[in-house]
């Protein structure tokens, strides 16, 4: 399930902005210029998999990543797959 998460580009980008900071669906939006809709469809995909959480602030949804050990091996993860 994590790799399957993981198959995309988008979403590799989403995990790496998420290692820097909690971000809103709009923050993920100006990131990946994509819309709202697209950027949705990979953060429920992170969340099945167990690498995300959400959480309400105020009127927005912020995402954070869960999984420590995902987060230690992520720099050998982007090493691999050439992602910046």
């Amino acid at each position: 399930m994590i790799f399957l998460a993981l198959s995309s580009k988008e979403r590799l980008i989403i995990i790496n902005a998420l290692r820097k900071q909690d971000r809103c669906v709009c923050e993920l939006e100006t990131i990946l210029d994509k819309s709202q809709s697209t950027i949705s469809h990979h953060l429920r995909k992170l969340v099945v998999a167990g690498l995300i959480q959400g959480y309400k602030k105020q009127k927005f949804t912020y995402y954070h990543l869960f999984k420590e050990e995902f987060v230690k091996n992520l720099d050998i993860l982007n090493q691999a797959l050439h992602v910046v």
